[in-house]
């Protein structure tokens, strides 16, 4: 199982022909874990997971680890809406040693009972058939257009105790993720953005899995680290959670890719997968005004 800490939904960095750029990839994941990130959540929503066929996704994960990125400190998106895909995906990353699945409800049909959704659940878990298994509920109606209820998790949990282990919750909504987090204490709760940190960790929360630790990880992690030896971090919290919402609202693969290429004149940073797209110009200029 992974620590609590703070997790970079991590960038995906491609080529200019939509290729996935493997030396960039683990130059960044090296980047983010000597900067202040416990883990990394690869494969997820910012990781654009969901434009990337499965084969490209195992050699993600493969290349990654056989870069030198530790397999235990990697949260790995697995979830499809496909049973069998994400029976294989999941298998495999188990296969590798990961750490923990983060793991997406099957996200295409919408008006599904519980029953049914748990029964998604019963397959997977069965088929893959791991006592290494742990696996974090990936919380995001806004995204997936399913909620995990209080009612399911805690019937997963019943059923699973050793393999549900977590969660991300990615409503933004501090009074929901509190929800878990009082209803499930020997759970990890992670809330989906650093600037619910401090308060998600004042409420028992595990830290968080966040699109903007890509660019503010050091910010984040020196939050948590100071929190944990008993330091005051409420105005480093304020100055994070400012931080955070220049871009707020924004599409993250695009926004985080585009502000990147900026800052750090690198060129291999600007493309995403269409329907994803790099931001304007005016709008990077925009965001850097805004940070300085």
């Amino acid at each position: 199982m992974l620590s609590n800490g703070v997790y970079t939904a991590n960038l995906t960095p491609l080529k200019a022909d939509y290729s996935i750029d493997f030396e960039l990839l683990v130059e960044h994941c090296q980047y983010l874990l000597d900067h202040g990130s416990t883990g990394l959540a690869i494969l997820g929503t910012t990781g654009e997971a969901n434009s990337f066929s499965l084969k490209e996704r195992k050699e993600i994960l493969e290349r990654t680890i056989q870069g030198g990125i530790p397999a235990s400190k990697l949260m790995v998106g697995t979830g499809c809406c496909s049973l069998p895909e994400t029976i294989e995906l999941t298998q495999h990353a188990i296969n590798l040693g990961v750490g923990g699945i983060l793991m997406l409800p099957p996200f295409y049909y919408k008006s599904v009972d519980d029953s049914g959704l748990i029964k998604y659940f019963d397959e997977v878990i069965a088929r893959v058939g791991s006592d290494d298994l742990r696996i974090y509920l990936y919380h995001f109606p806004k995204m997936s257009g399913i909620s995990f209820s209080v009612d399911i998790v805690r019937k997963l949990k019943e059923k699973y105790p050793q393999v549900i282990v977590g969660m991300k919750d990615s409503t933004g909504d501090l009074e929901n993720t509190k929800k878990y987090i009082d209803a499930f204490p020997d759970m990890q709760i992670f809330p989906g953005t650093e600037a619910l940190l401090l308060d998600g960790l004042q409420a028992g929360g595990a830290g968080c899995i966040s699109a903007t630790c890509n660019v503010f990880s050091p910010f984040a992690g020196r939050v948590y680290e100071k929190h944990v030896a008993g330091e005051n971090v409420e105005e480093l919290q304020k100055q994070l959670t400012e931080k955070r919402m220049v871009f707020q609202g924004l599409p993250f693969s695009g926004a985080l890719k585009s502000y990147l290429a900026r800052v750090n004149d690198d060129h291999r940073w600007k493309t995403v997968r269409p329907p994803n797209e790099e931001m304007s110009q005016d709008l990077i200029d925009t965001l850097i005004e805004k940070l300085t």
